[in-house]
């Protein structure tokens, strides 16, 4: 059961990924890319009287268990921004397989703050997982663009933020419950969203891009919210479920996700994403998949 909560996460992630480069590309390309981070704000504080009349318990957590899961949803958004302004600059398959840092970060995170350690067999399907991954970011003609100092060190920030952020989310949610983790962190969420409005100049863009395009601007933005949303209440829920480093491994592959996605577009709507669809590159990504495959088997 965790496999499929796990599995959903990387699906829409991946999904999100191509439309938040349109949105990039689109609407923010003269804007900084921080304003985009209120709309997820504003969905997470959408979400907060739900949860509370879900499980109202979240109201009664202790200051500082409360402090600490708001920190880590403070964290996420920071990683996020992180990885806002790489794919501002990149194509959205050039950032993607930087997520796989993430999967080191959380090993090394979750044995130290939670004493995980996976058996042999699960790391195994790890590696394969990373592996394949990795190996998609690979020219075997030798085009491969060069990757930016920047975007490399943008996206090594993010993924060891939400490394960080999911360690923390779990921490507390086998303490407490996972509503109430997941309560706390939307109110570190919305708390950030509410830090980028206080500045003049960014509540200034957020207002000219609203008046401008509000009708296709907010619904675009609020169903990648969602979507985004699904994916990550799914995958924080296999945590619980699973060692975290394994979920942060079946995560990775948002990569070959990406690409299938991007081979979809390029196919049916050229205009929004471009994809090589070379006989070459779909077995290489194919072979990928297969080994990807067989890692999430035996991770599982």
């Amino acid at each position: 059961m965790w496999l499929l909560f796990a599995l959903a996460g990387p699906i829409f992630w991946a999904a999100s990924t191509h439309i938040d480069k349109f949105l990039v590309d689109r609407y923010f390309r003269n804007s900084d890319t921080a304003v985009l981070m209120v709309f997820t704000a504003l969905i997470g504080v959408a979400m907060l009287p739900f949860i509370a009349l879900l499980a109202p318990q979240a109201l009664s957590q202790d200051a500082a268990s409360a402090s600490v899961m708001a920190v880590s949803g403070l964290l996420y958004m920071g990683a996020m921004l992180f990885y806002l302004r790489a794919i501002q600059s990149e194509e959205a398959s050039v950032v993607a397989p930087f997520f796989q840092a993430s999967t080191i970060f959380t090993l090394l995170l979750a044995y130290l703050l939670l004493g995980e350690i996976p058996g042999w067999r699960r790391i195994a399907g790890v590696a394969l997982i990373v592996a394949a991954v990795v190996s998609l970011t690979i020219d075997p003609g030798g085009r491969r663009r060069p990757i930016r100092g920047r975007t490399l060190l943008l996206m090594s920030g993010a993924t060891f933020v939400v490394a960080l952020s999911g360690v923390l989310f779990k921490y507390f949610a086998v303490r407490s419950d996972f509503w109430s983790a997941t309560f706390w962190t939307f109110v570190g969420e919305a708390m950030f969203g509410a830090a980028i409005l206080a500045r003049p100049s960014y509540r200034r863009q957020f207002a000219a891009l609203v008046r401008k395009n509000p009708s296709a601007l907010l619904s675009l933005n609020a169903a990648n919210e969602l979507i985004n949303l699904a994916g990550g209440l799914g995958v924080r829920f296999a945590t619980l479920l699973a060692p975290i480093a394994v979920v942060s491994a079946i995560s990775s592959t948002t990569t070959l996700f990406v690409f299938g996605f991007g081979a979809l577009l390029s196919r049916f709507a050229p205009a929004i994403a471009q994809e090589d669809l070379s006989r070459r590159n779909l077995l290489r990504k194919g072979a990928a998949a297969a080994v990807a495959a067989a890692g999430v088997l035996l991770a599982s």
